[in-house]
């Protein structure tokens, strides 16, 4: 359940120095608004925390499960705090912001954003939003981890085909400097790695390294 989630805002702090800062005042509203919602909700918000250098290991310390990005005129500074902090142990990412540029908006889901909102927040919308943003999170993730397996079945096979052609001419080279057949030279491979506790391959790799220094 969403609710069971540890879940971490990162947003500027909401102490408004300038009372006539319009901007700030209405961002610090928004945040708040952010922050009652998803208490509102049931949530388990684990801390806010600002995006500084410090932001991977307060993560990792907190366990953090679901990341809260609430930034607007540092927007790109925070995402980019928190894509750092994350880079080893992905986790979604969600943004809410009034930033409505739309190469913004590109750019933080290339980097990694799961959910990227711009204004109009309200508290029952928060958890539709939540919802999307893990499941698209969790597709994400399992289509990785098949990409990932792909790529290391295709090293395995070309590894696998790289050690048969050692194998066959280090085969042929006994056929034709000993006369064997070709099971003969198998086993004779398969022996001799048996005997010195080695892998075919590197037995056939030594006998072709000989071959090539004595012509």
């Amino acid at each position: 359940m969403l609710e069971a989630l540890r879940i971490v805002v990162v947003a500027p702090d909401l102490n408004v120095l300038d009372p006539d800062d319009t901007h700030a005042l209405q961002q610090a509203e928004r945040s708040r608004s952010l922050r009652i919602g998803l208490l509102e909700n049931g949530f388990n918000l684990v801390a806010v925390l600002p995006a500084d250098t410090f932001l991977p290991e307060r993560l990792a310390q907190l366990h953090v499960d679901l990341i809260i990005v609430d930034a607007d005129s540092d927007a790109r500074d925070a995402l980019e705090h928190v894509v750092v902090a994350t880079r080893d142990a992905r986790r979604p990412i969600v943004m809410f912001t009034n930033d409505n540029n739309s190469n913004h908006a590109r750019a933080a889901v290339a980097a990694g954003v799961s959910a990227y909102v711009v204004a109009g927040l309200s508290p029952e919308r928060i958890r539709p939003i939540l919802d999307v943003a893990v499941a698209r999170f969790e597709h994400e993730e399992a289509l990785r981890a098949e990409l990932a397996y792909a790529k290391s079945e295709l090293l395995d096979l070309g590894a696998e085909l790289k050690n048969r052609r050692i194998i066959d001419r280090a085969k042929g080279l006994l056929m034709e400097r000993q006369g064997l057949s070709e099971q003969m030279a198998y086993e004779k491979l398969r022996k001799t790695a048996m005997d010195k506790n080695l892998k075919m391959v590197e037995i056939a790799q030594r006998m072709l390294d000989v071959s090539d220094l004595l012509g």
